[in-house]
């Protein structure tokens, strides 16, 4: 049985959650999130109770996949409800002289040593802010946080001899020491 998957999914006041076939639509004051859910796994909503229940049959109790699943859909309503109340965030530094990032218009501009600018589109639903070397990554939908601090650090991954490079804020980057030369 999934430890996760049966844990109702408590839904705080200002959020509506509209559930139609597969369609998981979830309303909130930082926007709207919507996924559509495994034929396997049943979602159910209680008004009265304010939570979202998931479910799986009892013949498929037995399948490891169907009860991933399960764990999974009851994971993925949590995440939309935190995005669309609270908000994701994910903090970047850029570090490396003479190195930056500004936003012009829907696309973020990396000065990350190479010749020429790295310029990357911004996703609908996501806000940058800028300040310097750090860039701050915020949006409700957790899933487009993660993947576009993933692709920014990709264009130029931190090195272990310097500490250069496009690094998560809370990253912890082993240092090594260079060659000694003579003896």
């Amino acid at each position: 049985m999934s430890r996760i998957g049966k844990k109702p999914v408590s839904i705080p006041s200002g959020v509506k959650v509209g559930i139609a076939d597969r369609l998981v639509k979830v309303d909130g004051p930082k926007g709207s999130l919507s996924m559509t859910h495994r034929p396997e796994v049943s979602v159910e909503y209680d008004d009265g109770a304010k939570e979202v229940r998931c479910g799986i049959d009892e013949g498929d109790m037995k399948n490891r996949k169907v009860r991933a699943y399960w764990g999974l859909t009851r994971s993925l309503i949590q995440n939309m409800v935190v995005g669309v109340t609270d908000g994701y965030e994910k903090t970047m530094e850029i570090v490396g002289v003479g190195w930056g990032a500004q936003v012009a218009g829907q696309q973020l501009k990396l000065q990350l040593g190479y010749a020429k600018p790295v310029i990357m589109d911004i996703p609908q639903g996501l806000t940058i802010d800028v300040q310097k070397q750090i860039v701050k990554i915020s949006g409700s939908d957790k899933q487009a946080v993660g993947q576009f601090a993933s692709a920014m650090r990709s264009k130029r991954k931190p090195e272990p001899y310097n500490g250069k490079g496009v690094k998560y804020a809370d990253e912890v980057i082993r240092r090594k020491q260079g060659k000694a030369f003579g003896a």
